[in-house]
């Protein structure tokens, strides 16, 4: 698999950039702001939960973009 891969949550509420099998940024939208997080996988949940990301297993979970990542990183920027 290549990375990054782009994941969004059918409600635009969180964004993720996947850059490998134990790291990724998830951006959180709270309101009109938003919130960016860089998670280091390091125990089995966190693993887990990335691996569910890349297979699509969490409910509404969608493909996303970089350009549509990078729109709401730079939002995360300007709080």
């Amino acid at each position: 698999m290549e990375f990054p891969q782009y994941r969004r949550l059918s409600n635009h509420k969180s964004f993720y950039r996947i850059d490998s099998n134990e790291r990724f940024v998830e951006i959180q939208v709270i309101g009109t702001r938003c919130f960016s997080h860089d998670v280091q996988a390091k125990q089995y949940p966190e693993i887990l939960r990335i691996q569910e990301m890349l297979k699509y297993q969490i409910d509404g979970l969608e493909e996303s973009s970089e350009e549509e990542f990078t729109n709401y990183l730079m939002r995360s920027f300007n709080v």
